[in-house]
């Protein structure tokens, strides 16, 4: 009676499976993912309370009409400067909750003028608002006392302000577009460089072990290379999911992120790419972890692949204060670049869905042929043990 043989998918299917449930069931795995979680968590949490605390300026008058309280309010509003204005019977109460911080001014008005009472020095903001407010209620008063209606001065100061027509209107939410691509290339490029050294780890180990030798005993090279960079990748999609839902969802909840339409689809980008740019980079860092038997020599022979993956990252990196520029949106059509240029230009909405579609039908053919490459030279070199094996060596056997 002979064995069934095992179709390719189930093979593949059982490697990958082998790699996802040994990596996530670690301790490791669990307690720097929960750690990470929480820290991320966290920190938006207090990050939004610290944004959001009351940063509102505090004022007391002592003496003056009720209306200059409300003309400081406004002004405030007006500059941008909020500020809570009370009054104070006396000078003396006044100064004492100055010195305890619970002022940052104490505005004293007399019929022969006013002045400012501060601790050390006057916030050039704050000045601005009682400046403009003093001013304004000193005009007000002049004007009634002369039977003028100051609500006529200010509809006409109103119709002669001037309009403004931005031919290119700056965004808004452009600094929290910016924020958000920032996130997207760091969670990208940590993701794709440590899973894909991960797989140059696990074939370096295997070979170490031998127990390669026993596997290929029984199923293909290349069902083990793809089982294995599906099972490891499959761990760190995991990790991309975790994260960036749990700081998407964080972010909406605190009002940290208010751009939703953006957010939901960068996350959306950031896990396609996740897999694009793991994908290209797993079966090179497997092909180039095959040429070495041992764990210490792992790093210089994938350096190659290292650079590469930096590059990525800080071409990412110039193009965060300008994504639309000639040369990103040049590069980000060149794979493996578009990995981390690509979710930056759908952040900054400066991304066509041409040139979206373009770009993952690019990478998905790089990495058909890489992974064609990559392949042969894990087949080639995976049972080879000893030294490192030299460039000159690996191609000549592909011939």
């Amino acid at each position: 009676m002979t064995t069934p043989t095992m179709s390719s998918v189930t093979t593949i299917g059982l490697v990958a499976r082998r790699e996802f449930t040994t990596r996530v069931a670690s301790k490791s795995f669990l307690i720097s993912t929960a750690i990470t979680l929480v820290l991320l968590i966290g920190g938006q949490i207090i990050f939004s309370v610290v944004a959001g605390s009351d940063d509102r300026m505090k004022v007391a008058i002592v003496g003056g009409q009720p209306q200059l309280s409300t003309a400081i309010e406004a002004s405030g509003t007006a500059l941008d400067t909020p500020i809570d204005v009370t009054a104070a019977n006396k000078e003396g109460q006044a100064r004492a909750r100055l010195l305890d911080g619970d002022l940052d001014a104490i505005l004293v008005a007399t019929p022969a003028g006013n002045r400012v009472i501060v601790e050390s020095e006057l916030d050039p903001a704050l000045r601005a608002v009682l400046d403009a407010a003093t001013q304004n209620s000193a005009l007000r008063s002049a004007l009634a006392a002369q039977d003028v209606d100051p609500s006529l001065l200010t509809d006409a100061a109103k119709s002669a302000a001037l309009g403004i027509d931005a031919v290119n209107p700056a965004d808004p939410d452009k600094d929290q577009r910016r924020a958000l691509a920032y996130v997207a290339v760091l969670l990208l490029f940590f993701t794709v460089y440590l899973y894909g050294l991960y797989v140059a780890m696990g074939v370096v180990e295997e070979k170490s072990s031998r127990v390669v030798e026993l596997l290929l005993s029984t199923i293909k090279p290349l069902h083990l290379l793809i089982g294995k960079v599906l099972g490891i990748g499959a761990v760190g999609l995991v990790q991309v999911v975790l994260f960036g839902g749990a700081a998407l969802a964080t972010g909406i909840l605190t009002n940290l992120v208010t751009v939703r339409g953006t957010a939901i689809a960068l996350f959306g980008a950031v896990a396609v790419w996740y897999v694009l740019g793991f994908a290209f980079f797993a079966v090179l860092y497997a092909a180039f972890g095959a040429l070495v038997s041992r764990q210490e020599d792992v790093n210089s022979a994938t350096m190659p692949l290292t650079i590469l993956s930096f590059a990525t990252y800080f071409a990412a990196q110039s193009a965060l204060s300008n994504p639309d520029a000639t040369w990103a949106a040049v590069l980000a059509w060149i794979p493996p670049f578009s990995s981390t240029l690509m979710p930056l230009r759908i952040a900054a909405d400066v991304a066509s869905p041409v040139q979206i579609i373009g770009t993952i039908v690019m990478m998905l053919a790089l990495t058909a042929v890489a992974a064609l490459l990559a392949a042969r030279i894990y087949e080639h070199s995976v049972l080879t043990t000893g030294s490192k094996q030299s460039w000159k060596t690996v191609l000549s056997k592909l011939r």
